[in-house]
């Protein structure tokens, strides 16, 4: 696939969504299946419920080109100080995926800087996520964004070797 240029991108309409829609859930099942062949396991189990990225506590955004196809997705939930690492104000990066027919868009980018945005505007200080080492363009993605290596670990990955943890003040 050839990048394009800004100019050149295709239409594209990031929409709110709720995560428990058709078109999100085909979505997660997707990238379900791609933690599950990089990793070697089952996926994801961190626990979600669509709840947790309604608003005002957290968004969930499907990106979905001119013909209605859903492309991408990526959502952000918000934290309290807690046992498995978060702090007051956190919002957590999930579900962040672009499909592989549309990857070099620049679609993770512009949902990242969408949910960043929302997660500021909703109160929160400061934005965290967890990704793994088999994720190299996740990891790419977040580094190049200003995301830098957490100072302690959280989540439900957080004693997992292969889990990275990163955050980014709002």
């Amino acid at each position: 696939m050839t990048i394009q240029p800004p100019s050149q991108q295709p239409d594209v309409e990031l929409r709110p969504t709720p995560f428990d829609h058709p078109d999100a859930i085909k979505l997660n099942d997707r990238v379900q299946l791609e933690y599950a062949e990089r990793y070697g396991d089952e996926g994801d189990v961190t626990p979600l419920d669509p709840a947790m990225f309604a608003a005002p506590r957290g968004l969930y955004l499907v990106a979905y080109d001119t013909n209605g196809t859903a492309l991408a997705t990526g959502g952000w939930r918000g934290h309290v100080a807690n046992d498995e690492g978060y702090a007051d104000g956190d919002a957590e990066i999930k579900r962040m995926y672009v499909t592989p027919e549309a990857r070099g868009l620049g679609l993770a980018r512009r949902i990242l800087t969408a949910l960043e945005d929302h997660a500021r505007a909703a109160g929160r200080t400061r934005m965290v996520l967890e990704t793994g080492t088999k994720q190299p363009e996740a990891i790419s993605l977040y580094t190049s964004t200003g995301y830098t290596p957490a100072p302690a670990k959280f989540g439900h990955y957080r004693f997992e070797n292969l889990s990275r943890c990163f955050v980014k003040a709002l």
